[in-house]
């Protein structure tokens, strides 16, 4: 049976994707991560993947005397990486980006084995950049994207097919929602301190139009005995989120928007600006607002006022319900594996 290692971490948003192809692959060939004791490692032990740990070593932005060091680490990193690879034999070294694949990455590739990445934003990251020349396709969430690598490749993003079908009045339940709607609230994998306090200046008044389902980070959560209020800090089946929701906002990460996008639920996305991140959550926003898939309010511009306004917009937006529904945005498991059997099979074209 032939050998899939994955790697990608630095951010739930660099391992959630692997997880799900890895759920697809499972059956049919040997599958392993490879990664950092951050996140990907606790993501992997509760899905019960093999895992290889190496130290990574991460660039840090605007701090030149903190990366001093760092040509030395990546070095250590990379012979740690070239001795796992080595042991394993793996028939192929899947990429998702963050600086957790740059070892594996260049190990991999002066070991002659293939490597394959995948970009889920419309601007491709640092680590995915310098690993493109290394692989033998650069696939992509965007259309947009692919064209900006030799090798670039449209797939689609990787999405877990348990988001999908579920039963929406268990959700409901579940999550003690009346039947008014439920707005979907939440800002990345740890919270949003700005969305957290915009929204809860506003709540009272909110909930008495609709429900809001909180999705707040990690020790986020307060005080509330406020009716329509559901908050969570963490949730770990965003299928049954998702199924409770008929309006979300969110920030725009390429996972999170790709999988709103999938399963049409019209989102209010209030993006990352430059100064928090490379401005590739705007650059998200932007190619769905274009095709009028979403709405987009932007974060300078975000108070308790605004923010309320702009849900009440979204729930009153007609026109971006029919376009969703008319949207053809799918996973692209399909293609991803599809390109993955390709090069084990020596077929690519």
């Amino acid at each position: 049976m032939k050998k899939i290692m994955f790697c990608g971490g630095g951010s739930a948003g660099h391992v959630i994707p692997n997880i799900a192809l890895i759920d697809q692959l499972k059956d049919c060939y040997q599958v392993c991560y490879i990664g950092t004791d951050g996140i990907e490692r606790d993501i992997c032990k509760k899905q019960d993947v093999e895992f290889f740990e190496f130290e990574g070593a991460k660039l840090v932005r605007g701090k030149f005397i903190a990366n001093l060091s760092l040509p030395a680490k990546l070095h250590k990193s990379i012979a740690r990486c070239r001795e796992i690879l080595s042991d394993e034999k793996p028939d192929l070294l899947f990429c998702k980006g963050g600086y957790a694949s740059y070892p594996p990455a260049v190990a991999a590739h002066r070991l002659g084995i293939p490597v394959l990445s995948h970009e889920s934003d419309t601007t491709a990251g640092l680590a995915n950049r310098l690993i493109a020349p290394k692989c033998e396709r650069v696939l992509t969430s965007f259309p947009s994207t692919a064209v900006k690598f030799k090798n670039g490749v449209y797939s689609g993003a990787p999405i877990r097919r348990e988001l999908f079908n579920r039963d929406r009045v268990m959700a409901k339940r579940a999550f003690e929602c009346d039947l008014r709607p439920t707005v979907l609230v939440f800002g990345g994998g740890s919270g949003s301190r700005a969305i957290n306090e915009c929204l809860r200046a506003n709540i009272a008044a909110m909930c008495k139009d609709y429900n809001i389902l909180h999705i707040c980070g990690k020790g986020n959560a307060v005080e509330s005995n406020i009716y329509g209020y559901k908050q969570i800090e963490y949730a770990d089946d965003m299928g049954e989120v998702y199924a409770c929701a008929d309006y979300a906002v969110s920030r725009c990460g390429a996972n999170s928007a790709c999988e709103l996008i999938a399963l049409r639920i019209p989102t209010l996305f209030i993006p990352l600006e430059n100064g928090a991140s490379r401005g590739d959550q705007v650059k998200n926003a932007k190619y769905f607002y274009d095709r009028g898939l979403c709405k987009i309010l932007r974060e300078n511009e975000m108070n308790p006022l605004s923010l309320r306004t702009a849900i009440d917009g979204l729930i009153a937006d007609k026109e971006l319900k029919t376009a969703l529904k008319g949207n053809t945005y799918k996973r692209g498991n399909e293609r991803i594996i599809r390109e993955i059997e390709c090069i084990l099979n020596n077929s690519l074209d």
